[in-house]
């Protein structure tokens, strides 16, 4: 089978957030892709199998499987389209647990249509501040994606403290979400700044999350008063994601660089 490695949300290698992506051969077991996952320890492993409308996809980070993930479906149109199994003018379509998705090209960018995550204004769990080391200005979450997985917002008072993170991961083990933390953009261009703490599922931090865009476009499209934004998510690796709110939908878009083509032979 053939497996690669994509950089998503940057046109650089080595920068964006990497997923695998797996073109597998036909059905396999759910214990085999942890396996693979696992075994290729990126923040998420995507799986394509052709359907009758376009592909199932799945994503496993290397210690679960995750209902929707942005990054690795960016990836895995990238490579439907460089691989020529998709022709450059059409469409990726997939079927998925978070309910259809698709995926389009826009010159360099790819677009992809994913369903909004609102946010309802709610305390931090017990101990989730003082291990993410913040003040929030507003704290908020969204509703469970239907595998247990909740996500907090976070909005802190400057880029320059997002950047200055350190939290402790050992502590955010202990709790069953992920945390956006987020604040208004002092680079110039960029509307607002993230980062992305899923330490409970494998995730210490993702490097560019389209998942948390989800949430941050619909947020910082009411503080703004704007339908489209540009994104800065400030990791290491650090990627710009281009938001649209459209609806209950969200387009979220990026490029993406090949940095690795292989075979799978176990």
């Amino acid at each position: 089978m053939k497996l690669f490695q994509v950089d998503a949300f940057t046109a650089r290698p080595f920068e964006g957030n990497p997923a695998a992506v797996c073109l597998l051969d036909g059905e396999r077991p759910d214990d085999w892709m942890q396996h693979v996952a696992t075994e290729m320890n990126l923040s998420e492993t995507a799986f394509l199998l052709p359907a009758d409308t376009g592909f199932r996809l799945r994503w496993f980070t290397p210690a679960a499987e995750v209902p929707l993930c942005g990054h690795a479906t960016l990836a895995s149109a990238h490579v439907l389209w460089e691989t020529g199994t998709l022709p450059p003018g059409e469409a990726a379509t997939f079927e998925t647990r978070s309910g259809r998705l698709a995926a389009r090209r826009l010159g360099a960018l790819i677009e992809m249509d994913l369903p909004a995550a609102p946010v309802t204004e709610s305390p931090a769990p017990a101990g989730a501040l003082e291990a993410l080391g913040v003040a929030p200005a507003w704290v908020g979450r969204t509703a469970d994606r239907g595998m247990g997985d909740v996500d907090y917002l976070i909005e802190i008072g400057s880029e320059e403290a997002v950047r200055r993170l350190r939290p402790d991961f050992g502590l955010l083990r202990g709790l069953r979400s992920g945390f956006i933390v987020t604040a208004r953009a002092t680079t110039r261009d960029f509307d607002f700044v993230s980062r992305y703490f899923a330490s409970f599922i494998g995730i210490d931090e993702d490097p560019v999350t389209g998942v948390a865009h989800c949430a941050l476009v619909p947020y910082w499209g009411a503080r703004l008063g704007k339908n489209a934004m540009t994104a800065l998510q400030v990791s290491s690796r650090g990627g710009v994601v281009q938001g649209r709110l459209d609806g209950e939908r969200v387009r979220l878009a990026g490029e993406a660089v090949t940095v690795l083509r292989g075979e799978l032979l176990a």
